[in-house]
């Protein structure tokens, strides 16, 4: 009788195990998402209307300008060190401190640098500094982010879940109670700054109470020498995507005004909201695309073609209807103060295709070691993006800076991958997920 059932291989009921850990651990990254996305909009989309669009547009333009110096906190550290720990395990004190130290100097020097330029743009701005320091102060902080590093690479984020949701409910709480005390737009930058500090004291004590401990970290120069020679491609990367993420609404604030840049910033909201889910994904699909590409060349390139082609459903099921309905969309969330960001969302919307496909195609460029290719790709997002900046907002204001972001998009994140024979692969497998063309 018991020649009838089929026993499992111990392999088998491995990598079901890594499964089911797969979809708990992305099933948590979506749960906080769909958390944050709604009660952050709703939150978010209260604040915008209080504010009013001026002083909404001036708090966006401290964050974008603050943003374009986080790639100098972060040191494009945080997928190389999860793949570290998945390959060595034995040693995750030493990367984790190291990590920590390393991100700890680059949050210093981000807040000096942002305070700097925008002492030196708009001196006379106090107001503008001020939220600038604050924000910019979030980097140093964030350093203790690399306790998350742990929890992705053994696929345990419900820990990061947990404590950085348990912040942000207790921030937006003190958010609503600012607009009823009808507080001023510094204290809203403060509020900002005081979710990370409390999510940053959340993941140490969750890291603490399951058993690990800080102590334990320490650092290595030549550990520190090695993440960084491999990270420095990424760094200048992340600068690239920042430049075009963030310059457009740096850009529109200092050719058009704060008010131009509070209408691009309620469609951006709207369309970049859904950002989440392709980095959701990734995070916990990486550490088994990188498992793959040394056990089954096959498996691995199965496993990047199901994922680029998700990401291009997904991105154009959002797209499609986000699209049709933005005018109501915006009128219905921000009023009819905003009316005019329904043509920005309209367009903006469909530059997610592209960040899709991207970050997609991430795990790839770091599991074939060309990481420098992005840089290199990147860069010529971020050029073209303020290229089509300078052309198009002085003739359409915000509907011009969505325009050049979609193009940005499409060329920073898939056709540049064309240009550089070790990328075209990768470059195919965009093409043929947009196409749905099947192999």
């Amino acid at each position: 009788m018991l020649s009838k059932y089929k026993i499992p291989k111990l392999s088998e009921l491995k990598s079901r195990s890594g499964l089911r850990k797969i979809i708990a651990n992305t099933g948590w990254l979506f749960a906080d998402r769909i958390l944050r996305m709604s009660a952050g909009l709703f939150v978010g989309v209260w604040v915008a209307r209080y504010l009013g669009v001026q002083q909404f547009g001036l708090f966006n333009y401290a964050g974008a300008f603050v943003a374009l110096f986080s790639p100098v906190a972060t040191l494009g550290l945080d997928s190389l060190v999860v793949r570290d720990i998945v390959h060595d395990s034995s040693g995750k004190g030493q990367i984790l401190g190291t990590a920590f130290w390393l991100k700890l100097v680059g949050g210093i020097c981000s807040l000096l640098l942002a305070v700097g330029c925008i002492c030196f743009l708009r001196k006379n701005d106090t107001l503008t500094i001020l939220l600038v320091a604050i924000l910019a102060t979030v980097g140093i902080v964030q350093a203790l982010d690399t306790i998350d590093l742990w929890f992705q690479s053994q696929v345990q984020s419900k820990y990061t879940v947990l404590a950085k949701n348990t912040a942000f409910v207790i921030i937006a709480l003190i958010k609503v109670i600012l607009i009823k005390m009808q507080a001023p737009l510094i204290a809203f930058a403060w509020a900002t700054l005081a979710e990370v500090c409390l999510g940053a004291v959340g993941l140490v004590i969750l890291y603490e109470s399951k058993g690990y401990s800080l102590r334990l970290w320490s650092w290595s120069f030549p550990r520190a020498q090695a993440l960084l020679k491999e990270s420095w491609p990424l760094i200048f990367s992340s600068f690239a995507i920042t430049i075009y993420m963030k310059i457009d609404q740096i850009m529109l604030g200092e050719m058009v005004g704060n008010e131009a840049v509070g209408i691009y910033s309620a469609a951006a909201r709207i369309s970049e909201v859904w950002y989440f889910i392709p980095m959701v994904i990734v995070s916990s699909v990486s550490p088994t695309i990188f498992a793959a590409k040394k056990t089954s060349e096959s498996l691995y390139d199965q496993s990047l073609k199901k994922l680029l082609r998700l990401m291009a459903l997904l991105s154009i099921v959002i797209a499609l209807p986000m699209s049709l309905l933005s005018e109501s969309i915006i009128t219905m969330l921000f009023g009819n103060g905003y009316a005019a960001a329904g043509s920005v969302l309209a367009i903006h919307i469909w530059a997610s295709l592209f960040v899709f496909l991207g970050v997609g195609a991430q795990p790839w460029f770091i599991s074939e070691g060309l990481t420098e290719l992005t840089m290199y790709t990147t860069v010529i997002g971020g050029i073209a993006n303020i290229l089509l900046n300078l052309f198009l907002i002085p003739a359409y204001a915000g509907v011009g800076s969505a325009i050049a972001t979609v193009i940005s998009y499409a060329f920073g994140s898939v056709l540049a991958n064309a240009i550089h024979p070790k990328s075209r692969k990768i470059f195919q497998l965009q093409l043929k997920a947009i196409l749905f063309f099947d192999p």
